[in-house]
C-alpha cells in the first residue's frame, strides 16, 4: 500500500529498535578517529565490507600472523554506572595487543564490535575515541568494526564491547623461547586492576562502597612499544601478560615441566587498590595472586647476564621495572610448571592468613 501524501513517513526497522540513520551518522563521526590510527600497510577509510591491510608494505621477510580477541568484561558495568566509559576503549585494545606482543608480534590492525540496546551516537563516539587512543598507543590501525543494536538482548543503557587484533612476527622471532633455571623475572608495573577480576571488584564495591582515593577504572596499561624495544635487543626469552588468573596462572604459560617461578612479593610495593581488595574481600595472598595482577601487568624472563641491559631499555621506554624473582628447578623434574610467591605474608599484611 502506498503511503498517503502528508502522512509522516514510518520506519519499521527503527520502530523495531534499529536506527540505520544513527549508524550512518556514527560512521561519519568516527571516520577521523580511525584515520588518526593509520600506519604503514593500512587503509583508514571506513565503510567497506572489510578492512584492508597490505602486509607486504610492512617489510617482513618471513612473517607469521598472530591474532587475539578479548573484551572488557564486567568492568564495563562499573564504567557505565559512573559514566566513565572513555577509558574502556583503551582497555579493549590493551587486552588484545598485550597478548600479541607476548608472542613477539607487532600489532598491525584492530577491529571492534559494539553491541547495545539502542545506539547513542555520542556515547559510542566516546567509546571509539578510546579505542582509537589505544590503537595509537599500540601502533596499530583501527581498520573497521561493527555496531549492533539489539534491544531484545540488552537492557536500556547497556552495551558490550569486543575487540580483535592481528599482528605479525618474523618466524625466527616467535616467543617464547626456552626459559632455564637461573633466568631472572622482571615485572612491569601495572596501572591498576586493568580489566580482570571485576565480578569480584563490583561485588566488594556493592558491599563496602567505593574506596576513597583509589581509581578502580584506570585504563589497562599498553606495553606494546616498550616490549618490542626490549625484544629487539634479542635478550627477552619470554613474556606473560598478567590477566585473568593473575600471577599464579599466567607466568607458567611460558614454562615447561620441571620448572618453578619463584616470585618475591617483597620486591615491589603492593598498590593500595590491591590492599583494599584484599581487606574488603578477606582474600588470602594465594587468592589475591590468582585473581589480580597485584601491581605487575607484564612479566619478562631474561638471562641473568642480560638483566641490567633489559631493565635499562624498559626504563628508557617509560616503564617502571622491578626484578621480582627467578626460575628454579622443581624437586620433581616431571612436575607441572608452577609459581611460588615468597614472603607474601610479610609483604602483603592486608591479606587474610591461611586457616
Amino acid at each position: 500500500m502506498e503511503q498517503q501524501p502528508g502522512t509522516p513517513r514510518r520506519d519499521a526497522y527503527a520502530d523495531a529498535g534499529v536506527d540505520i540513520a544513527a549508524g550512518n551518522a556514527l560512521v561519519e563521526a568516527i571516520r577521523p578517529l580511525a584515520g588518526s590510527t593509520a600506519r604503514v600497510g593500512s587503509n583508514p577509510d571506513l565503510g567497506g565490507f572489510g578492512g584492508l591491510f597490505d602486509l607486504a608494505a610492512c617489510g617482513f621477510r618471513d612473517p607469521v600472523l598472530v591474532s587475539a580477541t578479548d573484551g572488557v568484561g564486567t568492568k564495563m558495568l562499573l564504567g557505565i554506572a559512573h559514566d566513565r566509559i572513555d577509558g574502556l576503549g583503551i582497555d579493549l585494545v590493551a587486552m588484545s595487543v598485550n597478548d600479541l606482543v607476548v608472542q613477539g608480534a607487532t600489532p598491525l590492525f584492530f577491529l571492534d564490535y559494539l553491541a547495545t540496546s539502542r545506539l547513542d551516537i555520542e556515547r559510542a563516539r566516546r567509546l571509539i575515541a578510546g579505542i582509537a587512543e589505544g590503537c595509537r598507543e599500540a601502533g596499530c590501525a583501527l581498520v573497521g568494526g561493527e555496531t549492533a543494536e539489539m534491544p531484545d538482548v540488552y537492557r536500556p543503557g547497556d552495551f558490550d564491547l569486543a575487540g580483535f587484533a592481528v599482528g605479525a612476527v618474523e618466524r625466527d622471532g616467535i616467543l617464547p623461547r626456552p626459559v632455564r633455571p637461573g633466568d631472572r623475572l622482571l615485572g612491569l608495573v601495572s596501572s591498576g586492576v586493568h580489566s580482570n577480576g571485576f565480578s569480584l571488584v563490583r561485588k566488594l564495591v556493592a558491599r563496602h562502597g567505593e574506596p576513597e582515593g583509589i581509581d578502580l577504572l584506570a585504563p589497562t596499561r599498553i606495553y606494546v612499544k616498550s616490549c618490542l624495544e626490549a625484544i629487539a635487543t634479542g635478550h627477552v626469552r619470554a613474556l606473560a601478560h598478567i590477566t585473568g588468573g593473575g600471577l599464579l596462572e599466567n607466568v607458567p604459560r611460558f614454562m615447561t615441566n620441571g620448572l618453578v617461578a619463584r616470585i618475591d612479593a617483597a620486591r615491589w610495593p603492593l598498590p593500595p587498590v590491591f590492599e583494599w581488595l584484599a581487606r574488603a574481600g578477606g582474600l588470602s595472598s594465594v587468592e589475591l595472586a590468582r585473581t589480580f595482577n597485584c601491581g605487575i601487568g607484564m612479566v619478562v624472563a631474561v638471562a641473568e647476564a642480560d638483566v641490567r641491559e633489559v631493565i635499562a631499555v624498559f626504563g628508557k621506554a617509560g616503564e617502571t621495572v622491578r626484578e621480582i624473582g627467578g626460575i628454579v628447578e622443581a624437586d620433581d623434574a616431571g612436575a607441572a610448571p608452577a609459581v611460588w610467591i615468597d614472603n607474601a605474608e610479610e609483604a602483603w599484611p592486608c591479606c587474610a592468613r591461611p586457616s
